[in-house]
């Protein structure tokens, strides 16, 4: 069972951003990304079911119950493939490439939101003990 203890939460907080860099970096193909700014595309689903496996992983790994990893899994992944889809429509509908500066914030703010659900999810498993 999860023990919420400062050293389980920085643990899970970094296991999750772990899981983040590599669902977004070697297990992202150009497909995923293309397929990210139109709603529904399977490329973009897939990319969202990426995450939704890593999350899941994680959260056995680290011995939270079943119901709050099928719950926090579900959502992440709901969640993940909303930011993507809004910032891939931003970006593109304003034309900005890595060139523009505008590009650079979104994606930052696309990656601080991310890890900002995983602070949720964190801070839920503590809340959870």
């Amino acid at each position: 069972m999860y023990a919420a203890s400062p050293y389980a939460l920085l643990g899970l907080v970094l296991a999750l951003q772990i899981k983040h860099f590599i669902c977004d970096g070697p297990l992202q193909t150009r497909a995923m990304v293309e397929g990210k700014r139109i709603y529904g595309n399977p490329m973009g689903l897939l990319h969202a079911a990426v995450h939704l496996v890593g999350t899941l992983l994680v959260l056995l790994l680290v011995g939270l119950p079943l119901w709050f990893v099928a719950v926090f899994s579900l959502g992440e992944a709901t969640l993940h493939y909303h930011i993507d889809f809004a910032k891939e429509r931003l970006v593109k509908g304003a034309g900005w490439t890595i060139n523009d500066a505008y590009f650079w914030w979104a994606f930052t703010a696309d990656q601080v939101i991310h890890h900002m659900t995983y602070l949720g999810i964190a801070a839920a498993a503590v809340a959870l003990t």
